[in-house]
């Protein structure tokens, strides 16, 4: 069964403003160029309750999906992702246990549940215990059969830009950007 919004591939680019963390999302195209603007979500600086709300474009006048944490201030309670009824699509949480030395990421969508973690835990110990900000991390998320839902890949740049696989179909377009998103704003805490 494929999910009501299904995107194969798909790239998130970040660009750091004073109060806010602005995240474009763009289809990727056939021959691996940047596509339609599919998104623009913005993350609040120090909030005390983490939600990220995507828009359909810059104008910023139609929010079409978000996420939200569940509690305030309780890192291990998750985050719900809902479409723009505000109904429930998806949700994640990081597994801070199991997070040690390869981050780890727990993902539930309808008909789906998965675990991903950080590829490489070199990379992982590095991020941990070195100032080194622009190291390359890659996400790879498995179902409990150990098919591949989705991947995130960062590429090594100043800037974060991220190439997003999902190669089941059961994700939503919806849910796989939300967990992109959220990876990249959690990380960075």
């Amino acid at each position: 069964m494929s999910a009501a919004m299904y995107l194969p591939q798909f790239f998130v680019k970040q660009k750091l403003t004073l109060m806010v963390n602005r995240y474009e999302i763009f289809a990727a195209n056939p021959d691996g160029s940047f596509g339609q603007l599919m998104g623009l979500a913005e993350q609040k600086r120090m909030a005390f309750k983490e939600q990220v709300t995507f828009f359909s474009d810059e104008t910023k006048s139609r929010p079409v999906f978000a996420f939200k944490a569940r509690k305030v201030m309780d890192l291990n309670s998750g985050y719900d992702i809902t479409d723009e009824a505000g109904q429930q699509i998806g949700f994640f949480k990081k597994d801070f246990g199991a997070s040690l030395l390869r981050s780890t990421f727990h993902l539930e969508g309808p008909g789906y549940a998965g675990v991903g973690q950080e590829r490489s835990q070199v990379v992982g110990l590095l991020r941990r215990f070195t100032d080194i900000s622009f190291l390359p991390f890659h996400f790879d998320f498995v179902d409990s059969a150990g098919a591949p839902l989705m991947s995130s890949e960062r590429q090594a740049t100043l800037r974060d830009k991220y190439t997003v696989t999902v190669p089941d179909q059961r994700v939503d377009f919806r849910v796989a950007a939300a967990v992109a998103v959220g990876l990249d704003a959690l990380m960075a805490r």
